[in-house]
């Protein structure tokens, strides 16, 4: 398992930022969205935690079959999605990732908001993170891919006409106010042999990503959702997550069912012994004769059982 502590500072206060997260997890995920690919919401409710208290639970499959890598796409089906589990007590929240036929992968988030610069060494408040595990994260300066980039999420150009603040500048976060920091604490762990190491670096590389793209993204469009009330950003999140659901399943269903001719897995595992499958997290059930009545002649996705 590899673990990192991830702290990204951004120029909000904690209570804005609760408005601003929703909103940019909305929009972002009907941008990303389309083509068969992207997120789908399975379920968005009210929900009490005995610890933590009341809060929201949201279900979400992931579809991203094209971003893997193609080492990965060998035993992986060509549809399938992630599921990811979100529990949001703000100011903490929790977030896990599975997927069904991989049993021995799994990522943990554990994330909390405070209003300083990132100089919380405990704030988890159990076992501090090693130095050497925790990493920070500058939406100014550090660089996301160039896919990704846009003029008008650049912080170096930014500037809200709601609130004067930006554009940041170089060291901003010793004496930027109002300040906020977002602690996220990722455990990730895929344990098949061969690929562990270089399964979890991907995955880590990945976050890292999305977690500049996506505060780079709050903050630049802070006049978008600054000022809404949190029943008028549900109202906005409801309406996203149609669209986006919409937008996921009219792809789909354009693509059409495979030929009746290509079995149930149409992408082939690299290993086809009993042993070597249960090393990598497989059961044999699952790869039952396709001509056998009990298994669906579909593509096969993935179930999930973290925000």
């Amino acid at each position: 398992m590899l673990m990192k502590e991830y702290r990204i500072c951004m120029p909000l206060t904690v209570d804005e930022y609760r408005i601003g997260q929703l909103y940019m997890i909305s929009k972002h995920s009907c941008e990303q969205s389309g083509g068969g690919e992207g997120v789908e919401v399975v379920r968005n409710e009210a929900n009490t935690h005995p610890q933590y208290g009341p809060g929201q639970l949201t279900e979400k499959r992931i579809y991203l079959s094209s971003k893997l890598p193609s080492w990965a796409k060998a035993f992986v089906p060509r549809f399938f999605y992630v599921t990811e589990k979100a529990w949001n007590f703000y100011p903490y929240t929790i977030t896990e990732y599975s997927v069904s036929f991989l049993p021995k992968f799994s990522i943990r988030i554990e994330t909390r908001f405070e209003n300083n610069n990132g100089d919380n060494n405990n704030v988890f408040g159990d076992t501090p993170t090693p130095a050497e595990s925790v990493s920070f994260l500058d939406i100014l300066t550090d660089p996301i891919p160039e896919k990704h980039y846009k003029e008008s999420e650049d912080l170096s150009r930014w500037q809200s006409s709601k609130t004067g603040r930006g554009p940041l500048e170089e060291g901003w976060r010793d004496d930027h106010k109002p300040i906020m920091c977002s602690y996220k604490r990722v455990q990730c762990s895929f344990e098949v042999y061969g690929f562990q190491t270089r399964t979890e670096e991907f995955i880590h590389r990945n976050i890292r990503d999305i977690l500049l793209v996506g505060h780079r993204q709050a903050v630049a469009w802070i006049d978008e959702w600054h000022g809404l009330s949190l029943e008028e950003v549900r109202e906005y999140e409801q309406a996203m997550q149609e669209k986006t659901n919409s937008k996921v399943k009219s792809s789909q269903n354009n693509t059409g069912p495979p030929a009746a001719s290509r079995p149930a897995f149409f992408r082939s595992i690299s290993v086809t012994d009993e042993r070597s499958l249960k090393k990598m997290g497989l059961t044999t059930a699952a790869m039952s004769d396709p001509s056998d009545s009990s298994v669906p002649h579909s593509p096969m996705r993935l179930n999930s059982t973290p925000e």
